[in-house]
């Protein structure tokens, strides 16, 4: 049985060339360096369809709440991270999160929307939070048993509002990228996010990587109250799935929303 523990001692220092494949984006790559790379395993995305009236009173107004045939929808998405660095620091880091997002879109962008990162990483959590992000600190496992993903997570941070995620996934199917215009490609290939961890305090950051190698997914979910915090009840229905091995990510500084607001 493997744990990110050993995945992460495993991971070379060595930066793959991230930003040469460019022509998926739908925006051209900030003309600035990237700051941080790392690279994500074993991700689930769970995705469940909402009104958007019931997101609308939990974005700030200055966000368009991005739709799909008129849904808005809320995702879970679990996986471990490794090679986590700053561009120029030899010294990398791993550790599990696990976020709770939604879609929204400003002029010429849309991304993400994270209402909560929990990670398993006081200094990332601390790191985050200056930076403006919504990050939690989580006591979390990662097991690998063949191509089973067993996951766990219970919130631990001071103060905040207890939320805890478990269970087991796997893959099903081969690997594919999704097509334009697809609800799959809607769902996951997306370059930005947004967060605030203060009301009125809006971050913006970008990120790239290369087209997700999706495959579909067979999930047994055991607890998953991640998003009760944020008043959301999710529907009683069976999530989309989709699973990814893995993804290797740059990323640009976190900045506030304003800042970059007049150049989109």
């Amino acid at each position: 049985m493997v744990t990110t523990a050993t995945l992460g001692a495993a991971c070379s220092l060595h930066v793959p060339p991230v930003t040469d494949q460019i022509s998926h984006r739908p925006w051209p790559l900030p003309q600035t360096r990237w700051i941080m790379f790392m690279r994500w395993h074993d991700l689930l995305f769970l995705h469940w369809a909402v009104r958007p009236e019931l997101l609308r009173p939990l974005i700030p107004r200055e966000i368009e709440l991005d739709t799909f045939d008129g849904w808005c929808w809320i995702g879970i998405v679990p996986f471990h991270m490794s090679g986590v660095r700053p561009r120029y620091v030899p010294m990398p880091f791993s550790f599990p999160e696990l976020n709770i997002r939604t879609y929204v879109k400003t002029p010429g962008r849309s991304g993400v929307w994270f209402f909560s990162l929990d990670a398993a990483s006081w200094i990332a959590v601390r790191v985050a939070r200056w930076l403006g992000l919504p990050y939690y600190d989580a006591r979390m496992t990662v097991q690998l048993e063949g191509d089973a993903v067993h996951y766990q997570s219970m919130r631990v941070h001071k103060k905040a509002a207890a939320a805890e995620f478990r269970a087991s996934y796997r893959p099903t199917g081969g690997v594919y990228h999704a097509a334009p215009g697809t609800l799959d490609h809607w769902l996951t290939e997306r370059y930005c996010l947004y967060a605030a961890v203060t009301p009125g305090q809006v971050v913006y950051g970008e990120i790239h990587h290369p087209p997700w190698p999706l495959q579909p997914a067979e999930v047994e979910l055991r607890v998953n109250t991640m998003a009760q915090p944020i008043g959301i009840e999710l529907p009683d229905t069976k999530p989309i799935s989709h699973f990814a091995r893995l993804q290797e990510v740059v990323a640009w500084p976190i900045v506030p929303l304003d800042r970059v607001a007049s150049t989109h």
